[in-house]
């Protein structure tokens, strides 16, 4: 199946002396790219959610590290991974969630460590083949997934999980991309996903991108849609699965797979395989950010709540393995999760 007229968009570009990020905190009304030339930049590009979704955090990561090497002088791979560690330091900071990035900086540490002279060229072909491994990811789980659901569905999506979190394609977004293009998916629903609206303003724009039509809906929509049979599938993304499937996602994920078993929707993970973490026993030991409670005060700049309100801002929530129908990686999929079948697929 020739996916490429639904993967038009790539939210980060290499240009040889500088990374140019799709600036997600101004569509959909204004596509522009913020142009990088240090490491520090990146990492508040990655802080500030310029860039985000857990596989593009970490490609832009990886980035970083290749703009931070200009700034030292070594010999080779071992002395220059000792020089880059504070820069690293502070890209693994920008976002402590999404395992990704920490996944990401590890490869760069990896491939410095046995390099020579050549230090700065090893980098820069380490970080174009995270790129370009995660968009090959993305295509062959986009067909893993859409396999998985019956002709004519409804699907339901959450967050932004598209081209714009990843290398392009998407994960879950990639998914339901396949999904169009082979005619299985009839329907395709989105959540606004307050407070940042990345299902508002991201994935509805994205998917138009692409022609393909799709739905908004309230977050608070879903389980009413889910009993009106209009959906089949629910298909999200992750930024961490744990050794027995429990998955850390957008915050509001939960509550959805919850609606989904009572309804019997089936509910639909798509990550590549560098999210899961085997060294997170369970979802209890993931360290949930959280931000400014400012966000929840306001849209878009506009302020909606009385002065003095205390607010409760989590990113994230964690699903249980016990809700989730499906996990799909480019390794393959696996049903109905459980730590014996997590460590069968990933050891």
């Amino acid at each position: 199946m020739d996916f490429d007229r639904y993967d038009r968009i790539r939210p980060i570009r290499w240009t040889g002396d500088r990374l140019e990020l799709l600036d997600q905190r101004r569509l959909p009304f204004a596509v522009e790219y913020l142009a990088c030339t240090t490491s520090d930049e990146v990492a508040e590009a990655i802080r500030t959610l310029a860039v985000r979704g857990a596989p593009a955090i970490g490609i832009a990561a990886a980035w970083g590290v290749v703009l931070a090497a200009r700034t030292i002088e070594a010999p080779d791979g071992a002395e220059a991974v000792h020089k880059l560690e504070p820069a690293m330091d502070r890209l693994n900071a920008a976002r402590p969630t999404a395992v990704n990035l920490a996944w990401a900086l590890a490869r760069m540490r990896e491939a410095l460590g046995t390099a020579g002279p050549d230090w700065r060229e090893v980098i820069e072909r380490e970080a174009r083949a995270i790129e370009a491994e995660d968009l090959a990811a993305n295509r062959r789980m986009g067909a893993l997934g859409a396999a998985l659901i019956a002709p004519g569905s409804g699907v339901l999506t959450h967050c932004n999980t598209g081209s714009l979190a990843t290398a392009g394609f998407g994960t879950a977004l990639g998914v339901i991309r396949a999904g169009v293009a082979e005619g299985r998916i009839q329907r395709v629903f989105a959540g606004e996903t307050r407070p940042w609206l990345q299902g508002a303003r991201l994935t509805v724009w994205e998917l138009q991108q692409d022609g393909i039509a799709a739905t908004l809906i309230a977050d608070a929509a879903a389980a009413y849609l889910m009993q009106s049979g209009k959906v089949q599938w629910v298909v999200v993304g992750a930024d961490r699965i744990c050794a027995n499937g429990d998955t850390a996602n957008k915050i509001g994920t939960y509550q959805l797979a919850i609606a989904a078993r009572h309804h019997g929707v089936q509910f639909m993970v798509v990550a590549p395989s560098s999210t899961v973490d085997m060294a997170t026993p369970s979802g209890d030991a993931i360290h949930i950010e959280e931000r400014d409670p400012g966000e929840l005060h306001g849209v878009g700049g506009v302020r909606t709540v009385a002065e003095g309100i205390p607010a409760w801002n989590p990113v994230f929530d964690v699903t249980p393995h016990t809700l989730i129908d499906a996990i799909v990686t480019e390794k393959g999929v696996i049903e109905r999760p459980d730590a014996e079948k997590m460590r069968a697929a990933f050891g």
